[in-house]
């Protein structure tokens, strides 16, 4: 079984992949944006962090956070986001894919992949590349021509300041 090295560092700031299973395209339908949006406020009031960065793509999402002071527990974050997410969209939509064993097991259904990709950001120039990097994420994708026509991303906050 591989061995998944996580940083950890108090207080950090992190860059964030998390996919849905088998790359499903569901993340930008309306239902999704407010399941997922209420789960993400559920957990941020319980769990603080700040939410440096979003952009939603059909199929995945990248963010930058930053935890508190002393703080170092963000899997506990994303497991709570993916676990009231798969609640109330799995309710909502009765999904049905199939699951394995481990699926069964685990109590996991068939929304997200199982882990996501972390990124502790190391400096200025690394949390500019990061955040050039969740922007342009949906040109890069051929969704849109320009960061600026995706509605769903950060970039509008970012654009307006």
């Amino acid at each position: 079984m591989p061995e998944y090295r996580r940083s950890f560092v108090p207080g950090g700031t992190f860059f964030f992949t998390v996919a849905t299973f088998h790359r499903a395209p569901i993340l930008v339908t309306q239902e999704a944006r407010a399941i997922l949006h209420a789960a993400w406020e559920d957990v941020q009031n319980r769990f603080p962090f700040r939410t440096v960065a979003i952009c939603l793509l059909p199929d995945h999402l990248h963010c930058i956070w930053t935890l508190p002071n002393g703080d170092t527990n963000y899997p506990l974050r994303w497991k709570e986001i993916k676990r009231l997410f798969s609640r109330d969209y799995g309710r909502l939509m009765r999904t049905t894919v199939a699951r394995n064993t481990s699926r069964v097991k685990r109590k996991e259904l068939t929304i997200w992949q199982r882990r996501f990709w972390e990124h502790t950001i190391r400096d200025e120039r690394d949390f500019e590349h990061h955040l050039n990097y969740v922007h342009y994420n949906p040109v890069k994708h051929g969704l849109v021509e320009r960061v600026r026509d995706w509605p769903w991303s950060s970039f509008h906050r970012y654009a307006c300041m």
